[in-house]
């Protein structure tokens, strides 16, 4: 008789390690990079998930980049704390979640009274794969 894989189970939120911040779908939060002396990368949490256990949580998160991670590079146009929401999706241990953040529209974000470390804007959809950009120009 086969084994039958553990079933997984969706979750309405997960609680960062270490924190009472509680992450929902829908949130966009700050994870660790391989490379310690890269920025952490920005997501948001797609879909929460444990195993059959509930021992080992997953994300699966739609990612932002930074203009520099795009095809073209950072541009002199860019602000400093603009990302680009992306159309590459990937699964993540919840365990290198390491806090939540805002990503705003950049009308919202110019509205701010002050911006936050944990403060972002975006503007734009980026297609991974082609570098293409989604509006393909806004004004500057």
């Amino acid at each position: 008789m086969a084994k039958s894989r553990p079933t997984k189970k969706i979750l309405d939120s997960y609680t960062i390690k270490g924190t009472d911040k509680v992450v929902k779908v829908g949130d966009c939060v700050v994870m660790r990079a391989e490379d310690a002396q890269k920025p952490p990368y920005i997501a948001r949490v797609e879909k929460i998930e444990a195993d059959g256990r509930g021992n080992h949580v997953r994300v699966r998160v739609r990612w932002y980049y930074r203009p520099e991670e795009s095809i073209g590079g950072r541009r002199q146009f860019h602000g400093a704390k603009e990302l680009f929401l992306s159309d590459h999706f990937d699964e993540q241990s919840a365990d290198t979640i390491e806090g939540k953040c805002s990503v705003h529209t950049f009308k919202n974000y110019t509205k701010l009274d002050s911006v936050g470390s944990e403060d972002y804007f975006c503007r734009f959809e980026y297609n991974a794969a082609t570098g293409g950009f989604t509006p393909d120009r806004v004004a500057v």
